[in-house]
């Protein structure tokens, strides 16, 4: 009963908030310590099994970093069997490798031990701990363990509670972020950054004057609070004219000054086309247009085009609509643009004679032609008739429809024309 109060006691230590850690760490350590070891019920004997034991121990410690330490542990434990058949001393000795979490809130540690009791064995250890401050030197040690058997697969477990005193060189710590933007101490230009501030990678603020513009592309990294500013971080209308900054013409404006919509004055550009009236070849410019050094809309070559689809009844090459207004608009677009030249093309269905279907679409064609020439006034010379027969077929699934999407004209112009460049 006396054992299992003790256990209790020191798994409650484990897990209480009764002593601060400190923020210093030295290097090494020598301690000793108490502690209640069970071995597996089933170990040793069929008769009988061994009830926890008190033991006692020494260690000798060094943390390496803020996180990773290592120790030496040697322990004796008392134990005794069951009905007082067996009582036996065992001594127990090992390594450590010993991981310290943030803080030094606990530590996690496994290892490799020995023991030498009834029957003597190798063990791995895994366990949990703290080192509690009583003071700058001087730790409370509280641990659990459990240990496995390699030769026969047994499971002990154990808690501990000791002293540890320290000494030795400070061991190194991790740079620290006081004011927890991302960015460690040692890099961090702006160490008392509002918590939950954007930072950029020297953490400071990625907008310190507040305007919206990160500091990365802010031309203007002191505006004034409240200032209204464009794009790079400046205010918006740096000559206070009225006009944006990214649509002003001419920024420099004198304060006072009448402005139109460009943000030039307009005593001296009327079309606010940023050309001043003075060398203003095209005073009327739109306010849409593009302009040259001499104030006139700046033009530029498109291409335009015109198609014509006309279809045909089978085994025909006679127009059913001569009228059709499709007629009208490719003459049009044609007599709009007098250089250019059309290649009016027939085409044929798969049914029938390769080259009956080649002669009857050149037919096709020379009808269209001479409709453009007749009834269109189309000069002659602008347009010529060629026939393919049924070698461009546009569907090839031999389908009453499909037919009739074969047996076609197509005539297409292609032109240039030019066109304002708008701003």
């Amino acid at each position: 009963m006396k054992k299992s109060l003790i256990a209790v006691s020191l798994l409650a230590a484990i897990s209480s908030n009764a002593f601060a850690a400190d923020d210093t760490t030295d290097k090494y350590w020598i301690g000793g310590f108490t502690e209640i070891y069970k071995p597996d019920e089933d170990k040793f004997f069929d008769f009988t099994s061994f009830d926890a034991g008190l033991g006692f121990g020494a260690e000798v410690g060094v943390r390496e970093s803020e996180h990773w330490g290592g120790r030496l542990e040697v322990a004796k434990v008392s134990l005794e069997s069951d009905a007082n058949l067996l009582e036996d001393t065992a001594t127990r000795f090992g390594i450590d490798a010993m991981y310290f979490l943030e803080d030094d809130l606990m530590y996690i540690f496994g290892g490799l031990k020995h023991i030498d009791m009834v029957q003597s064995g190798s063990m791995a250890n895994v366990g949990l701990g703290k080192h509690w401050d009583l003071s700058d030197k001087v730790k409370l040690v509280t641990e659990v363990a459990a240990y496995h058997d390699f030769g026969q697969a047994y499971n002990d477990i154990s808690a501990k509670l000791g002293l540890a005193y320290t000494f030795g060189a400070t061991a190194p710590k991790a740079p620290g972020d006081a004011d927890q933007d991302g960015v460690n101490d040692n890099l961090d230009q702006c160490p008392n950054t509002a918590i939950g501030a954007r930072v950029d990678s020297s953490g400071c603020n990625v907008d310190l004057d507040g305007d919206g513009v990160l500091n990365g592309v802010d031309m203007c990294p002191n505006t004034p609070a409240g200032t209204r500013v464009d794009s790079t971080g400046c205010n918006w209308d740096k000559d206070m004219d009225g006009v944006a900054n990214d649509i002003d013409k001419c920024p420099d404006t004198p304060k006072g000054t009448v402005v139109g919509a460009k943000g030039c004055s307009l005593e001296i550009d009327s079309d606010q086309d940023g050309v001043l009236d003075n060398v203003d070849e095209c005073a009327d410019t739109p306010l849409t247009d593009k302009v040259n050094a001499t104030g006139c809309s700046i033009f530029e070559e498109v291409e335009v085009r015109e198609t014509l689809k006309v279809t045909f009844a089978n085994n025909s090459s006679v127009i059913e609509n001569p009228k059709d207004p499709k007629f009208q608009e490719f003459a049009d677009f044609l007599n709009r643009f007098p250089d250019t030249h059309t290649a009016i093309e027939g085409h044929a269905s798969a049914p029938g004679r390769a080259d009956y279907n080649m002669s009857l679409s050149l037919k096709r064609a020379r009808a269209v032609r001479q409709l453009l020439i007749d009834n269109y006034g189309i000069d002659a010379s602008r347009l010529s008739a060629e026939g393919f027969g049924e070698t461009k077929l546009l569907d090839t699934s031999n389908t009453a429809e499909a037919h009739k999407v074969n047996r076609r004209i197509e005539a297409v112009v292609t032109a240039s024309k030019k066109e304002k460049v708008l701003r």
